[in-house]
This record gives structure tokens, sequence and C-alpha cells, in this order.
């Protein structure tokens, strides 16, 4: 039975409430991650406790226990010019940002204005409930 602090295995279907599929383990090595450290999501994280290899399960993690709610705060509007010269922003592609602390986190652009470039650093799972059908696989 699966213990905080245990190494586990596991394979995972992850899809949204509305059906659609954003992550699957299928086709791939299974997740590693030791339970209870915070490695991952604390809906999945909590959902493996006490499973035992074989065990099949079905979870929904409600959004604060996912990615969390989608902050405003994180979408931020940056001059077209502060862009290199040679690239040309477009809807959808995705960049990193540092901060003063030189921390990097990934952003995606949502908007090309005029004379501006909207910004996200919202996880892309922000402010969704999520579904995982979840197979213990292997301990240890």
């Amino acid at each position: 039975m699966v213990q905080k602090g245990d190494k586990v295995q596991v394979h995972y279907h992850g899809k949204l409430t509305d059906g659609t599929t954003f992550d699957s383990s299928e086709g791939r090595e299974p997740l590693s991650f030791t339970a209870g450290q915070g490695q991952v999501i604390k809906g999945f994280d909590d959902a493996v406790l006490s499973m035992v290899i074989g065990d099949k399960k079905t979870v929904h993690i409600p959004v604060g226990e996912a990615y969390g709610h989608r902050n405003d705060d994180m979408v931020m509007e940056y001059p077209v010019s502060d862009f290199p010269a040679d690239m040309t922003p477009q809807v959808g592609m995705e960049l990193q940002m540092g901060d003063n602390q030189g921390n990097v986190f990934p952003v995606v652009i949502t908007e090309v204005k005029e004379e501006t470039v909207v910004l996200d650093a919202n996880h892309p799972l922000a402010g969704q409930d999520l579904i995982f059908d979840i197979e213990l696989v292997a301990i240890g």
C-alpha cells in the first residue's frame, strides 16, 4: 500500500471535465514520483496514497488541488519593441521569461496588438477541474 515517501509508478489519463484529454502516459513509460512530496499536483498526490499495485481509480481533482485559479495579475502586456527584431510574436507561441530574482517561467502569447503583445504566465490548466484515471503499476 502506498505511503508518503514511497517511490511509485503510475499510468494515467488526464481529462478536462468536458472529456477532452490533456495528457496521458499511454505509449510511454509510467510516471514515476515520490508520493507525498509535492512532485505532482496535490489532488494527484493524495489519490495514490493507500493504493496497492494493480489498483485503478478515477479521481476528480478540483481546481484548488490542481493548478489553482487563474490569476489576472499573471497576464502582462509588453511593447512589441521589447521583443527581438528577428522574432515575429504570434498567438500561441510559448516563451520563457525571467524575473528580477533570476527565476525563469513559461508564458504564452495570447494576443498580438499593433504596439503590444499580451503574455499569460498562468499554467495552461489553471482554473480547470481535472479528472484522472490512475493505475498503480509499481511501488519502490
